[in-house]
């Protein structure tokens, strides 16, 4: 309430506002109202991926007496009869920020996208139909995804399609593979990551210049982030670290630039700690050279300065960070 009343007064100040409409927000945030609309989206989120989940184990418990072909079938008519419903609804393809006139179709959407992935993953572990390529299906559900994504405007059927291609890799980005991955130990899986997280900004930018879905940047961006800085850490362990480092100084420098461009506070955190991660990487294989034993006792004096100093420094970037998007708005 302290931070309206102080961007109302800095409107006034600036004759932005008059003294009625002073006095008409300042009554309406004095009576507390609040919208229950992002509740109810994210019930309906909640919803979809309880449903999703319940099929599962309902399907796992009784596979024996339901049968594959009978819950393909199923599986298969529900995805058919969601994407039915939400062509119709649809307002068609657009390159702005277009969105259904009832926001439970988004959820629907949704749902579709979640089935034809799982129908898909389904039928090629059970009857292998593309025989050993399980890449084929990984691709299909992609592709379903990313054009569902585009066409209806959905962020989490995009965020669904890059998981997919990253998935395809043999790369997993979730906070518990970011100590154990697989990436750090195949050399070739951190070269793919690399050219996969390069390809994703490089269709950011363009996006960007055609005006295509501008307000997809922050989810493309995110999974470039995670995707690259993983990579780089990965090649920081291996024998052509040198390389790398320079990589990873590019990337932390682009996304930093890019935090602010888009005033991603996410991005510009992820950024710190992968930065962060890195420099101690580079420490240590410089570390490797040295005779450690005559640095040891300075070492144990000198390693709690370095954690604590390092979390006051990221909290005042955090600070700094929101001081200078808010300045930018005002």
């Amino acid at each position: 309430m302290d931070k309206t009343n102080r961007n109302v007064q800095k409107l006034l100040d600036r004759e932005l506002l008059s003294k009625e409409q002073e006095v008409g927000i300042r009554n309406y945030f004095s009576q507390g109202i609040f919208s229950l609309r992002n509740e109810l989206l994210f019930l309906m989120y909640l919803s979809v991926l309880l449903f999703t989940s319940g099929v599962g184990i309902l399907i796992y418990k009784n596979i024996d007496t339901i049968g594959h072909s009978i819950i393909l079938l199923v599986m298969l008519a529900l995805t058919i009869v969601c994407f039915y419903f939400s062509f119709k609804e649809s307002k068609g393809f657009s390159k702005e920020d277009i969105d259904f006139e009832n926001p439970v179709y988004n959820y629907l959407v949704l749902l579709a996208v979640i089935l034809s992935c799982s129908f898909m993953g389904y039928i090629q572990f059970q009857y292998a139909i593309f025989g050993n390529y399980f890449e084929i299906s990984i691709y299909i559900s992609a592709f379903i995804a990313l054009a569902s994504a585009y066409y209806f405007n959905n962020k989490s059927a995009l965020s669904i399609g890059i998981t997919a291609l990253v998935t395809s890799l043999g790369i997993s980005l979730t906070p518990r593979t970011l100590i154990n991955n697989d990436v750090y130990w195949n050399e070739n899986l951190s070269y793919y990551g690399l050219l996969l997280g390069l390809i994703i900004v490089l269709w950011s930018v363009h996006s960007k210049n055609i005006s295509l879905k501008k307000h997809f940047d922050l989810v493309l961006l995110t999974f470039a982030l995670h995707l690259i800085s993983i990579c780089c850490i990965a090649g920081l362990m291996n024998d052509i670290w040198v390389l790398f480092l320079f990589l990873m100084a590019g990337t932390c420098y682009f996304f930093y630039k890019k935090s602010f461009e888009i005033e991603a506070i996410s991005i510009y955190i992820f950024t710190l700690l992968y930065g962060f991660i890195g420099f101690n990487i580079v420490i240590v294989r410089l570390l490797e050279h040295t005779d450690f034993e005559d640095f040891w006792e300075l070492f144990i004096v000198i390693l709690p300065v370095y954690f604590i100093s390092s979390i006051v420094l990221f909290i005042k970037a955090i600070k700094n960070f929101n001081k200078k998007t808010n300045d930018s708005l005002q």
